[in-house]
């Protein structure tokens, strides 16, 4: 027979606060999913006399970003919490927006990309501060990365849209 509700996960965290983080961790993590998809769209079709420094800046910032996907989902089930299961879930939770445009000018990509790390740097920020006033140490330091992460791709950015 098959088990209808899921096992309570062992942790030291509160009840509260393992419902609090985990709540919070399924729209970050909808945000880094759109922001990858974002990250590899504007890699597939960057063009321009900058192409093959942005087209591989933004390969690997979009591998960096994928990075945190499974670590972010592996710790709201390690403190008994859930994480998505859905294309559509990242859909009605995501807070990054899409672009469907045919077509973005090069530097429009750059900066929209530099922004939506802002918001997702933020959105961390958030989560961190909600992890610290529940003693979710680890949760927070793993954020700790993912910010430092966030903060040098937004400065690529800035850096690269910048008119010399």
């Amino acid at each position: 027979m098959l088990q209808k509700t899921s096992p309570t996960t062992p942790t030291t965290l509160s009840e509260k606060a393992v419902h609090d983080i985990s709540r919070v961790l399924v729209p970050l993590l909808a945000d880094v999913f759109a922001l990858y998809l974002k990250t590899k769209n504007f890699h597939w079709h960057m063009s321009g006399s900058h192409f093959r420094d942005y087209h591989l800046m933004l390969d690997d910032q979009g591998d960096q970003i994928f990075a945190m996907t499974d670590a972010i989902a592996e710790r709201a089930r390690k403190i008994g919490g859930t994480s998505l299961r859905s294309i559509g879930q990242i859909s009605r939770f995501q807070r990054i927006v899409d672009n469907d445009a045919e077509y973005v000018n090069p530097l429009d990509m750059i900066a929209e990309l530099r922004d939506d790390n802002a918001i997702l740097t933020r959105n961390m920020r958030e989560v961190h501060s909600l992890c610290d006033e529940a003693g979710d140490v680890a949760t927070a330091s793993l954020l700790e990365n993912w910010i430092d992460e966030s903060e040098k791709r937004i400065w690529f950015l800035f850096e690269c849209g910048r008119h010399a």
